[in-house]
């Protein structure tokens, strides 16, 4: 079975000008993770995930080390999430993104993001050009279906 078999073609994605707030909003209302950043001609330049915005509200560790107790103030920390929903995302995606290609099997896609403790994966070809997004879950569904032939 081929990642073209069970990925999700139709995939919500954002560009790096639009602000975190945006992306929050459709995170939580879209019960997803985080979303495939992409350029006008859709190609893949990174990924803005719920763990990104998250990481923006933890002290550096030039902030740790410059005033350790201030560091570990969590309501602060807790507070300052307005400051990042102003942010772009540009400024807080992750640009070193790992991809699949649609004509990879699938069980090589699940052992990627197994390595890389991933739940989903981009999927791109001809370069950059996302064309979908692949889970485990999808994967693990299709293999299902199969076993017990199940056909939608």
């Amino acid at each position: 079975m081929f990642v073209r078999d069970v990925m999700v073609s139709n995939v919500r994605t954002v560009k790096k000008d639009d602000s975190i707030r945006a992306v929050a909003a459709t995170i939580c209302t879209n019960k997803i993770s985080g979303l495939p950043v992409v350029d006008e001609e859709n190609k893949l330049l990174g990924i803005i995930s719920e763990k990104d915005i998250l990481n923006a509200l933890l002290p550096s560790y030039h902030d740790f080390l410059e005033d350790p107790v201030r560091a570990r103030d969590f309501l602060d920390m807790e507070n300052s999430y307005r400051e990042v929903l102003s942010r772009s995302v540009g400024s807080l995606m992750t640009k070193r993104v790992f991809s699949v290609s649609p004509d990879e099997l699938v069980m090589q896609a699940a052992s990627k993001m197994a390595l890389h403790h991933f739940r989903r994966i981009p999927v791109v070809e001809e370069g950059d050009l996302l064309v979908g997004i692949v889970s485990l879950g999808d994967i693990h569904k299709a293999i299902f279906k199969r076993e017990l032939g199940i056909t939608d």
